[in-house]
Order: C-alpha cells, then sequence, then structure tokens
C-alpha cells in the first residue's frame, strides 16, 4: 500500500504575475498548482539548509583555517573537465 503523507490546506497571497506564472509553469509540468508550490517550497527549503550548512562550514575553517601545504594536495588530486 502506498503511504500518503497527511496534507493540511493553507491559504497563501501572491500577486496575479506570479499566480500566472506558476499555472504556467505547472501546465507546463502536467501537474497541479499544489503539486508546484510544494515541490518549490521543498526545493527551496532545502536551499535554506545548504546554505546555512556551508555558512557553518566558512565559520569553522575561518576559526581554524587549513594550511596551504593542507589544499595544495586536494589540488593535485583535482580532475578539471576537458573542453
Amino acid at each position: 500500500m502506498e503511504y500518503i503523507p497527511h496534507m493540511e490546506t493553507v491559504q497563501i497571497v501572491v500577486d496575479k504575475d506570479l499566480l500566472t506564472a506558476a499555472d504556467k509553469a505547472a501546465r507546463r509540468l502536467k501537474q497541479n498548482r499544489s503539486a508546484l508550490v510544494r515541490d518549490a517550497l521543498r526545493e527551496y527549503l532545502l536551499r535554506l539548509e545548504t546554505r546555512a550548512r556551508e555558512q557553518h562550514d566558512r565559520e569553522g575553517y575561518a576559526k581554524k583555517p587549513q594550511a596551504l601545504e593542507q589544499s595544495q594536495t586536494w589540488e593535485l588530486e583535482a580532475a578539471w573537465p576537458e573542453r
């Protein structure tokens, strides 16, 4: 049996141009407006989490920077794509 998450109904206010663009995108993706908004919100929240983790890493490296020799080792291992 397929798991179906419990859904809550919410009301949001958006300007007409944003709603029109969202409806066009939903039609293009062959999904309804609610699915489009859910997907967009999930993606946005994931980006926020990624930014928070990156900020945490930056703060950690700022407190204890790597020595130049440490990063040079990784530069030698880097594989850059051919153009």
